[in-house]
């Protein structure tokens, strides 16, 4: 067996972990200055509109990252019978790079440096780190499949390679643009006016497809047959699964503009492969749920596999919400509402977050050669937690939103606008209490986890000590 380069992956999972509880702790915060503004606390650096690009980055690229990262290593390594590529200096490199990265765009928010770009906000010099940073990703993730001992290159790994890629492609492509002067931070965007809307989305929702989809569907074609002991449903379902969605996500972006100065046939084209991506997500949904045919009964006693299946679900939920919000008709009352945001959550919480508990759940024990998590009573308490409080944020988002929207087009007999701004404000918010709720459910919930990982290490350790000096204590006995 290979000597596999594991020291970063273990770093990995447990920066994932508390840039999760960041993340979620600011997420939480945020929405509570919805419910009560006076919580902005009047400081610049505490203002919702520097918080929110730290909740959302340290969700995405921080958790999400991380756990992508150190999942992938952990793949490739394993599905190639190959050490990684570079060994464990490539691999300290790339935790300790994506760790600065992750610091360095969360104090440029809060001390106002953005370029004001969704999904995109750090500016041009924290951009050229980052791409340093991920063209060495790519070279260990690469070289390694280049030189497997396995000749067949598993489905698991075409995914997360195609992730790698595109996300280089889309941040270069994204990011071009052009410092006021070398003294400042802050540059303005090159291409201006709908080109720039038009780029921004190309990056912004491929971002969803390719950091938020592609990549975490490698996990769950590695962990889920993993965590039930079965092979994947159909692999050859897996294979046109891939190409498909592919194929059709990187057109999908337009279905974010629409009604704007975009042209028409640009927004139909967004909008119908928009609609078509339906087929793949759930053919894939599809065959990661069906993986359990002949091992249903683990989901009474393997509550990390029920994170893993449970996820899917939302992942079919989701991309099948997506392709209904963005047909035109409908995007005419969902635009700009809460129920975009309830949408975003469902595939956020429900899909990255569960997937990612479920890989942690199972990866965390193996990293660390124990038998099983400390407590799977804990994981049981966090499961429902999560479960719980992804139900409360998305509902009260789904009713929020599609009121906010009904109410912005209400007309009295006069023809005037029947509502004010400020009595929609009003109207949404019991919601968003309700969402402050659904928020603390699931940071306990990434508590308990937290407590359950470190007492799986410790204690595990404190054991091995202890019958490791058993034989001494007993020769010193007599």
């Amino acid at each position: 067996m290979p000597d596999y380069v594991d020291g970063p992956i273990r770093a990995f999972a447990i920066a994932t972990m508390f840039w999760g509880i960041v993340g979620f702790l600011v997420g939480v915060v945020i929405a509570s200055q919805l419910a009560w503004p006076l919580l902005n606390l009047d400081l610049e650096w505490t203002h919702f509109g520097r918080l929110r690009p730290v909740h959302t980055s340290a969700v995405i690229f921080a958790f999400g990252g991380c756990a992508l990262i150190g999942t992938s290593l952990y793949i490739v390594q394993r599905t190639c019978r190959a050490r990684l590529f570079g060994g464990e200096e490539m691999g300290w490199f790339i935790f300790w790079g994506y760790q600065f990265f992750i610091v360095s765009a969360a104090l440029s928010y809060v001390l106002g440096y953005s370029q004001g770009k969704e999904y995109a906000e750090p500016e041009w010099f924290i951009d050229i780190f980052l791409t340093v940073l991920w063209v060495t990703y790519l070279v260990g993730f690469g070289g390694t499949l280049v030189k497997r001992e396995e000749p067949h290159i598993y489905v698991a790994n075409w995914f997360l390679l195609a992730f790698i890629i595109t996300v280089a492609m889309l941040h270069i492509g994204n990011n071009i643009s052009l410092p006021i002067h070398w003294g400042s931070g802050f540059s303005y965007s090159a291409p201006a006016g709908v080109q720039g809307a038009m780029i921004q989305w190309w990056y912004g929702h491929n971002a969803v497809g390719f950091f938020l989809t592609a990549g975490f569907l490698g996990m769950m074609y590695y962990f889920i047959p993993k965590q039930a002991n079965r092979p994947i449903y159909s692999y050859r379902l897996s294979i046109v699964h891939f190409w498909s969605i592919i194929f059709l996500y990187i057109w999908a972006g337009p279905h974010h503009l629409h009604y704007t100065a975009l042209p028409d046939w640009a927004q139909t084209l967004g909008m119908v492969f928009s609609v078509m991506l339906w087929m793949p997500s759930w053919g894939g949904m599809i065959n990661g749920i069906m993986t359990l045919s002949g091992a249903w009964d683990k989901l009474r006693t393997d509550p990390g596999l029920r994170f893993s299946v449970t996820a899917v679900a939302f992942y079919g939920m989701s991309t099948f919400e997506g392709p209904v919000m963005s047909i035109r008709a409908v995007n005419s009352l969902s635009h700009y509402t809460d129920w975009t945001i309830g949408h975003v959550h469902s595939g956020a919480l429900g899909w990255n977050g569960l997937i990612t508990f479920g890989a942690l759940y199972w990866l965390v024990p193996a990293l660390w050669s124990r038998a099983k998590m400390y407590s799977t009573r804990l994981i049981e308490w966090h499961f429902w937690l999560a479960t719980l409080g992804i139900v409360l944020y998305i509902t009260a988002m789904w009713v929020s939103g599609i009121m906010q929207g009904l109410m912005w087009r209400a007309y009295d007999e006069l023809g005037f606008l029947q509502y004010s701004f400020v009595e929609t404000v009003a109207a949404m918010h019991p919601y968003y209490v309700i969402r402050v709720l659904g928020g603390v459910l699931y940071l306990t919930g990434a508590l308990l986890m937290a407590w359950n990982f470190y007492k799986t290490i410790t204690v595990a350790e404190a054991h091995e000590a202890e019958r490791d000096l058993a034989p001494a204590r007993a020769v010193a006995a007599e």
